[in-house]
């Protein structure tokens, strides 16, 4: 049997994308005589349409698309994944996998387990399926029997799968959209090589490839047989039709990114895919000479291309000359487009204008944030503009402790480096400028900077950033509190003021451009914290 996994990238919403998509792969698989094709969970609409599952002509819509395909996939079967209503209880709304053979629907079946955690929600959404999911097909004169399930039931205790396994089925068949986090790629193959030990079971899994918002899929989509050896593996962060024949038994496994190019490839993903399926081509970076920008420029060069990326300069009195030479030297580097606008006639008109009516302009960051919003500002009417967006470059120790300015620096409409924190942000400068030397080496080494006061440095603010963030995991990934962090070896007074900014800054985070998701609790969907927080109040 010729068993082909289609790894597609798929645009939430656009049915009519998504089954021109699914049907050029069927054409595909039907040339090479597939017998058995697997594609994605929730293939028509892509994962997950989130409210627009509320609108019954939405689901209609996909319902409609799925049996138009079906009628294409002649002398082949599919299994493709949709929402769909129950016959039986209209008002109950499934998330639902069809397996089609010879242009007919020979099964519906509802996925059982319902993720409700991190960026999952699907209770609001879904009711938990009852059906076994278990089939018995001829395919080429011989009986094949297939125990079809979807994403989460294979995960946790899997309970679907042990029963399906029990059945004897002859494959495992498993339509999935997990999304990437770090150091989850080889969990989740060697979570998926368990099961299929444990339960002697052949397993094909395909899952969703792409960006959509903040998520992103990487695909590695996985064949394994019921030894728990991996016989076929897709690529990370690419579409691909992989086809395998099992009589052959021919091994075909991608080779695994290491960690840096893993990441890199995560966000230039998520950047091309936000761009481009939103209708975007040009991106605006404000280039400041620090390692923030120079990170995002690059990921943004290499997502859209230099032509389509505009870098602004936009120095004060406090800019430094070497600042400005970085800043410059990058984008000779990049090849970019720049434009320069000295800031501190438009920052002497705000002093003028403020200083009658505050005796204390120059304290509370009154002055510094005044800097930011008027770049903020400029940087947005060149986005206006240019119908581009302008891309937000803070990193995720900033945000985590409110060292940025609202509407000023934190303008944008899209934060490719949300997700990293600062030591992560130099180590991917490091690994770009081994695809070739782009970041200048000063922008890497120079102690870090906001330069809006005179020989300002973010020490002046902050610990130094091996101490920050080792407390911000402890505190926003790990959930531990002041005095566990302490005993990690941090002063217990630092923690304290640390902790006491990252809560305090709730407000600055939840108006912040989304940016890709690379951990398994980054800010935004993964983290809800309420704003309005009276608890912790033992900070001191």
């Amino acid at each position: 049997m010729k068993i082909a996994i289609a790894q597609i990238n798929l645009t939430v919403g656009d049915i009519k994308f998504n089954q021109r998509n699914i049907l050029d792969q069927v054409k595909k698989a039907q040339a090479l005589r597939v017998d058995l094709l697997v594609f994605p969970e929730l293939t028509v609409c892509g994962y997950l349409p989130e409210d627009l599952l509320y609108h019954q002509q939405f689901i209609d819509d996909c319902l409609t698309s799925v049996k138009f395909i079906a009628e294409q996939c002649q002398e082949i079967c599919v299994v493709i994944g949709f929402p769909r209503n129950h016959p039986n209880e209209p008002e109950k709304l499934h998330n639902s996998a069809a397996f089609i053979q010879n242009g007919k629907i020979k099964m519906m079946y509802d996925k059982h387990q319902l993720p409700n955690y991190l960026v999952f929600d699907e209770h609001r959404y879904f009711t938990k399926g009852s059906h076994d999911g278990i089939l018995e097909v001829e395919i080429k004169g011989e009986s094949h029997k297939f125990g079809v399930n979807i994403c989460e039931d294979i995960w946790n205790d899997a309970k679907i799968v042990v029963e399906q396994a029990k059945d004897n089925v002859d494959w495992l068949l498993n339509i999935s959209a997990s999304p990437y986090a770090v150091d989850k790629i080889g969990s989740r193959i060697r979570m998926l090589q368990k099961r299929c030990k444990d339960n002697g079971a052949n397993l094909v899994y395909c899952n969703n490839v792409g960006g959509q918002d903040e998520l992103v899929f990487d695909g590695t989509s996985v064949i394994i047989n019921s030894d728990g050896k991996l016989l076929a593996q897709c690529e990370t962060f690419q579409s691909q039709l992989l086809v395998f024949d099992t009589t052959d038994n021919e091994i075909q496994i991608s080779e695994r990114l290491d960690h840096q190019t893993e990441l890199y490839e995560a966000l230039l993903m998520s950047t091309r895919d936000y761009f481009h399926k939103n209708g975007f081509l040009k991106a605006i970076v404000c280039l400041s000479g620090g390692i923030d920008s120079a990170l995002t420029a690059a990921i943004a060069v290499d997502a859209l291309g230099a032509e389509n990326v505009l870098g602004l300069l936009l120095p004060s009195k406090f800019s430094s000359k070497h600042s400005i030479e970085d800043a410059l030297e990058l984008a000779e580097n990049l090849k970019i487009k720049t434009h320069s606008i000295e800031i501190e006639s438009l920052h002497s008109v705000f002093e003028k204008t403020l200083t009658p009516f505050m005796e204390d302009y120059f304290k509370n960051l009154t002055d510094e944030n005044i800097q930011a919003r008027i770049r903020g500002t400029l940087a947005m009417a060149f986005a206006n503009n240019d119908n581009a967006i302008l891309l937000s470059t803070g990193n995720k120790s900033e945000s985590a402790v409110g060292y940025s300015t609202l509407y000023g620096d934190m303008a944008g409409g899209f934060a490719i480096i949300k997700d990293l924190f600062k030591l992560e942000v130099y180590e991917l400068c490091e690994y770009r400028n081994t695809i070739s030397v782009v970041i200048p080496e000063s922008t890497i080494s120079k102690p870090p900077s906001a330069e809006l006061r005179l020989d300002q440095k973010d020490s002046d603010s902050l610990p130094d950033y091996e101490t920050l963030d080792d407390i911000l995991k402890a505190y926003i990934h790990d959930f531990k509190d002041a005095e566990q962090i302490a005993s990690q070896g941090h002063d217990i007074n630092l923690v304290k003021r640390i902790l006491k900014q990252v809560d305090r800054n709730e407000y600055k985070r939840q108006q912040a451009a989304l940016g890709p998701r690379l951990t398994k609790m980054a800010f935004g969907k993964d983290r809800r914290m309420p704003i309005t927080n009276g608890y912790p109040n033992n900070y001191g």
